[in-house]
C-alpha cells in the first residue's frame, strides 16, 4: 500500500491515544470512570505483562494482542499505541520546525551491543531482584510519572488563572483547585528521564526507542518474523535519499534497498516523503538466503518472553477549632513500616508487580499517595506510599485499587475497604499538647472514622487520646488532623501485610423512640 491514507491515520489515531493518556493523568477532577482507564490501559505491554503474571486469564492478556500485532505489523505498538513513542514523535516534529538539519536523520547503524545488553541486564535484574530497573525504563510508566508530575501541575495552574479572570466577569463555573506538590527528591527520577526523552526525541528522534527502551528492543526482535513491512521497489527507486532523510528511526539504508524492521516503527513518513512512489508497505517478499535459521535468536526471545513473566478537594485544611501548639514535639515517631496504598496486601508482592507508572497517584482525590524514595528501599523508588503528614485516605474510595493496570492493588468493594488495615495507630502521649500544654484538642479522635482513636479523662476537666488497634485501619485521618510539630502525637505505623480490622460496633442512641406514635 502506498496510499498516503496511511500516514493520515496513523496520525489521527495515535494523537486520539495521546490526548487520552494525557486526560487521565491530568485529571484533577477524577471524573473519568474507572472503566474507561483500564481500557485504555489493556493494550499497554508491561502492565498488561505483570499483572497477566500475577492473574494468570486471558482477560489480562492485552500484552499477547501486542505480539500478535507486532507478529502481522511489525513494531506498530510503537507508533500507535505507545504514549511516550507518540510523544517522541510529537517533539521530534517540534524540533524539525525549530531547527530544519532536526528532521534529517538519515540512515545510522543501529547500537546492536547496547540495546541488547540493556534488554539482557532488564531482563536478569527483573527475574532475581524484582522489577525496579524495568520500571524505570518502561515506556509507559516513564510517561505517566512525566505527565503526573509536570503536565498535572501546569492544568492546575491554567484551570486557576481561568476561575481568576471568569471571576472577573462574574462567572463561577470553575472552582479553584490547590496545587499538591511531593517531596522535592522525589521530581529527581521522573526529570531526568524527562529530559532525557525529550532531548534525544528532539535531536535525533526515536533515539530512545531505539537504543534503551527493553520494550523496543523485544518487538523489535519479534518485528523480524512481521508478515508486512516496509519495501522497496528497485526499479522505481532513484535512490534519492529522502527516505532515509526523512526515518526517524534511522533505519532506511536506501543505497542497499534495505529497512532494518527491528527499528522501523512503521509511521509511513517514507511512504510519504518518497516521490517516485519506490516505497510501500505489505507482506514480506521472501528471498533466497544462503544462511540458516538462527534458532539461537527464537531460543533468546523464549527465554526473554519468560524472564519477563517471571519477575475532589487536593486537601482538607485543619479545622479552625483545632489549637496550634506553642511548643515543639520532641519524641520522634517509631516508624517501622511505610503504609502501602489499600489493595496492595503485602509491600512483598506490591513490590514485585507494581511499575510505579504513578496512575494511582494521579487519580487519588484527596493525594495522600506520593512517590517514594527510601520507604521502601532502593528497589521501591517511586513506587505508591502513603504520607498522612500530606493528606488521608478516603474512608469509602476505592479510586486507586480500580485502575491499577498491574493488579498491584487489588480490587476492593468499599465494604472490604473500609476493613482493610493498612497500619495501626500509635499514640506518644509525651507529644500530645494536651499533656505538654495542658490544652484542650480532640482533633484525631474528631477525625477517625472508625472511633480506633477516643478520648478518655486526663487532668480536671481534660481529656486524653486512647486508641484500639483492633478496629484501627490505618487511614491517617488522625495523623492528618494533629496538630503538633515537628512530631506528631498520633501517626499510622504500617503492616508488612494488610491485615482484617475488626468491625466497629456501632453505639444504639441513648433516646429511644416510643413504640407507638402519641397522637
Amino acid at each position: 500500500m502506498r496510499s498516503a491514507f496511511l500516514r493520515s491515520f496513523r496520525i489521527f489515531f495515535s494523537a486520539f491515544i495521546v490526548i487520552c493518556f494525557i486526560v487521565v493523568f491530568s485529571d484533577f477532577k477524577y471524573i473519568i470512570p474507572s472503566k474507561y482507564i483500564n481500557l485504555l490501559l489493556w493494550f499497554q505491554f508491561v502492565p498488561s505483562a505483570v499483572k497477566f503474571y500475577d492473574l494468570f486469564t486471558l482477560a489480562t492478556a492485552g500484552f499477547a494482542g501486542v505480539l500478535v500485532l507486532t507478529l502481522i505489523t511489525g513494531r506498530s505498538y510503537c507508533s500507535f499505541l505507545c504514549p511516550l513513542g507518540i510523544a517522541q514523535d510529537i517533539n521530534s516534529r517540534i524540533g524539525g520546525r525549530i531547527r530544519r538539519k532536526f528532521r534529517r536523520y538519515g540512515y545510522k547503524k543501529p547500537f546492536t551491543v547496547l540495546r541488547y545488553l540493556i534488554l539482557v541486564v532488564v531482563l536478569i535484574v527483573t527475574f532475581f531482584s524484582g522489577i525496579y530497573l524495568l520500571t524505570l525504563l518502561d515506556p509507559y510508566a516513564i510517561f505517566g510519572r512525566s505527565v503526573t508530575m509536570f503536565i498535572k501541575p501546569a492544568v492546575i495552574v491554567m484551570n486557576n488563572f481561568l476561575v481568576w479572570v471568569l471571576g472577573k466577569f462574574d462567572n463561577y463555573s470553575l472552582s479553584h483547585v490547590a496545587i499538591g506538590g511531593y517531596k522535592p527528591v522525589s521530581y529527581a527520577i521522573p526529570a531526568v528521564f524527562f529530559l532525557l526523552v525529550v532531548s534525544l526525541s528532539l535531536t535525533k528522534g526515536r533515539l530512545y526507542c531505539n537504543m534503551i527502551c527493553p520494550v523496543g528492543t523485544l518487538l523489535g526482535f519479534l518485528s523480524k518474523l512481521s508478515l508486512l513491512r516496509i519495501r522497496f521497489d528497485v526499479d522505481k527507486c532513484t535512490k534519492c535519499g529522502r527516505c532515509s532523510l526523512g526515518c526517524k528511526s534511522s533505519c532506511i539504508d536506501f543505497i542497499r534497498y534495505r529497512v532494518d524492521v527491528s527499528r522501523c516503527v512503521v509511521c509511513f513518513n517514507c511512504i510519504n516523503t518518497c516521490p517516485e512512489k519506490a516505497l510501500s508497505w505489505g507482506p514480506v517478499r521472501f528471498r533466497k538466503k544462503t544462511h540458516t535459521t538462527d534458532e539461537g535468536k527464537r531460543k533468546f526471545i523464549a527465554g526473554s518472553l519468560a524472564a519477563l513473566f517471571g519477575v475532589p478537594a487536593i486537601l482538607r485544611s485543619q479545622d479552625s477549632k483545632t489549637p496550634i501548639p506553642q511548643i515543639l514535639s520532641t519524641v520522634p515517631e517509631n516508624r517501622t513500616c511505610p503504609v502501602a496504598p489499600p489493595g496492595a496486601g503485602s509491600l512483598e508482592e506490591f513490590n514485585k508487580t507494581c511499575i510505579a507508572c504513578s496512575l494511582c497517584i494521579t487519580v487519588c482525590p484527596n493525594e495522600v499517595l506520593v512517590p517514594a524514595f527510601m520507604q521502601y528501599g532502593i528497589a521501591g523508588i517511586m513506587q505508591p506510599v502513603m504520607d498522612y503528614k500530606k493528606s488521608f485516605c478516603i474512608y469509602n474510595c476505592t479510586r486507586c485499587t480500580e485502575v491499577c493496570p498491574t493488579y498491584s492493588l487489588r480490587p476492593l468493594v468499599i465494604e472490604a475497604k473500609k476493613l482493610t488495615q493498612l497500619g495501626k495507630v500509635n499514640f506518644i502521649k509525651d507529644n500530645c499538647i494536651v499533656k505538654t500544654e495542658k490544652t484542650a484538642c480532640g482533633a484525631c479522635s474528631e477525625a477517625c472514622p472508625t472511633k480506633a482513636v477516643y478520648m478518655i479523662p486526663y487532668e480536671g476537666n481534660l481529656l486524653i487520646p486512647e486508641t484500639n488497634t483492633d478496629i484501627c485501619i490505618g487511614c491517617g485521618h488522625c495523623e492528618f488532623a494533629c496538630p503538633t510539630k515537628p512530631y506528631k502525637a498520633i501517626f499510622v505505623d504500617g503492616n508488612p501485610v494488610h491485615q482484617t480490622a475488626e468491625k466497629p460496633v456501632e453505639e444504639e442512641p441513648g433516646i429511644k423512640a416510643p413504640a407507638e406514635f402519641p397522637f
